[in-house]
């Protein structure tokens, strides 16, 4: 098994921090997602759920459409910060991407958009590069890195390498649904596993 150093979210160099306030409006914002999708968080919803006043909100965001962007980069730190310590092979790195895959398409906000509201779905996540998507393209290019000194992933720029990985991982997510009737989860899986490990090969 591939050991690995500790502490892989200290990559994460533009990590945001939220105060016990703030935390408590993004939680309001994940409760109302899952339950209404994005259409259902307004800044008066956002207010009565977290039993704070509608100018305190305003101190932090500037509508509520900003309280979903942070409440889903809130939801990608935290998968991230599942994985203690980068992978520094590609094996490890396809496992990992995986991983993550498989834990962002059960995460109760993240699913409830991919399931109920694509179109607020890409929105968020396909039509600009946002904060959560550019959270996601430092882990895997700190993981890139270290396993192309493994000598297991092919020479190249780690971030644009990494720009790659993640617009074919979130391609078969999004696709996922639409081709269900035609390929079972398990052979998805395996195709997934050998695009992404094609794409970092040396």
């Amino acid at each position: 098994m591939e050991e690995r150093q500790p502490g892989s979210s200290a990559l994460l160099t533009d990590r945001p921090h939220w105060d016990a306030t703030q935390a408590r409006v993004l939680d309001a914002a994940d409760a109302l997602i899952s339950r209404r999708g994005v259409h259902g968080v307004t800044i008066a919803e956002l207010a009565r759920k977290s039993s704070l006043s509608r100018p305190t909100i305003y101190r932090s965001w500037n509508d509520a459409d900003d309280v979903v962007r942070s409440a889903l980069l809130r939801r990608v730190i935290g998968l991230i910060d599942q994985f203690p310590a980068p992978a520094r092979t590609r094996a490890a790195l396809v496992d990992d991407v995986m991983r993550f895959t498989a834990l962002f398409r059960t995460d109760a906000v993240y699913s409830r958009l991919l399931d109920d509201e694509p179109e607020a779905f890409t929105r968020y996540t396909l039509q600009r590069v946002g904060s959560s998507q550019r959270m996601i393209l430092q882990w895997l290019a700190a993981a890139i890195a270290a396993a192309q000194d493994d000598g297991s992933v092919r020479a190249g720029e780690p971030q644009e390498i990494a720009v790659m990985l993640l617009l074919i991982a979130q391609s078969a997510v999004i696709s996922h649904g639409t081709v269900a009737d035609l390929i079972d989860e398990a052979a998805w899986e395996r195709e997934l596993r050998a695009a992404l490990d094609g794409h970092l090969r040396a």
